[in-house]
């Protein structure tokens, strides 16, 4: 017993260790290492956890952004947005913590919103040991992934301080927020069906709904927000994005909405779309990420 306890410490201690940018072979690092809370198994779909991208220390400007990939709750887009935004993050000196949470219809709400909270105090957490401000980390999500980043910035808290696990003491309140092409609401007529379903089961109850129609949740201590959407968007209609703009501007919340009208659902970075105006999106972020101080280099 003794020789397998501390053969399980040594594999937990060997897979905790942060991927650096160019590394091949970077690991995972599950979110609960004694198991997730409600889990139905120990398979990787089982488990979630992140992926941690840091960026090149003469880069690193202290930063880091928790990465929702989308898929509609079914399935995670993990390399057009989840590698491929990493990287773009590395690029210019942001931490990338790559999210792998669990999908339905095995696991229905509120298990995404907890493997996603749970990733932003991870990172809360870990931002000595990584080379992180835990003032400046931030959540990207793209579709469904959006929503569920959207749910962390408008259901948060500010951590249990007597809590015996030190994780769950950090807040999981994202300092910003960037969404792509986002699922926000979860009824009438722009509502994403396939998304709702995974997340809430076929029937689910009206106040459910309710409660993750995240346009309806906003508050003054919701984060400030980047927006990208398209008008030609069939998949997550733009009024979306255009519904959780307004609920930012009524409550007083910092945002910018970039509406473009060519391109389809689901174009991450753009990079194979460059001829759209849509692949200008990284450098708007970028400007706004720097107008709101996030990318200044962390004090020494």
């Amino acid at each position: 017993m003794r020789h397998r306890l501390v053969a399980l410490v040594l594999a937990w201690l060997t897979s905790s260790q942060p991927a650096f940018a160019g590394e091949k072979k970077p690991q995972f690092i599950p979110l609960w290492p004694e198991g997730a809370p409600g889990a139905k198994g120990k398979d990787d779909k089982d488990t979630p956890a992140v992926l941690v991208s840091l960026a090149p220390a003469d880069k690193a400007n202290g930063a880091a952004v928790v990465i929702c990939p989308g898929g509609g709750y079914g399935a995670l887009a993990m390399d057009h947005e989840g590698h491929q935004i990493a990287r773009w993050l590395n690029e210019h000196g942001i931490a990338g913590i790559i999210l792998r949470y669990r999908l339905g219809p095995k696991y229905n709400h509120p298990t995404q919103l907890h493997d996603a909270q749970r990733a932003v105090r991870f990172a809360r957490h870990n931002a000595k040991e990584w080379r992180i401000d835990p003032a400046r980390v931030g959540i990207i999500g793209f579709s469904a992934g959006g929503h569920l980043a959207s749910s962390v910035g408008t259901h948060f808290d500010g951590g249990k301080k007597d809590a015996k696990d030190p994780v769950e003491s950090q807040s999981c309140r994202p300092d910003f927020m960037i969404l792509l092409y986002p699922v926000i609401t979860l009824q009438g007529p722009y509502h994403h069906a396939g998304s709702r379903n995974n997340l809430l089961g076929k029937k689910p109850d009206q106040n459910l709904i309710d409660h993750l129609c995240n346009e309806k949740h906003v508050s003054p201590d919701t984060p400030p927000t980047f927006l990208v959407h398209t008008h030609q968007d069939k998949g997550v209609r733009p009024e979306n994005s255009v519904f959780f703009y307004l609920a930012l501007s009524q409550h007083g919340v910092p945002a910018e909405l970039h509406l473009y009208e060519e391109g389809a659902h689901g174009l991450g970075l753009g990079l194979n779309h460059k001829h759209l105006p849509f692949a200008s999106w990284p450098e708007r972020c970028l400007g706004w990420l720097e107008r709101r101080g996030v990318l200044k280099s962390q004090k020494k």
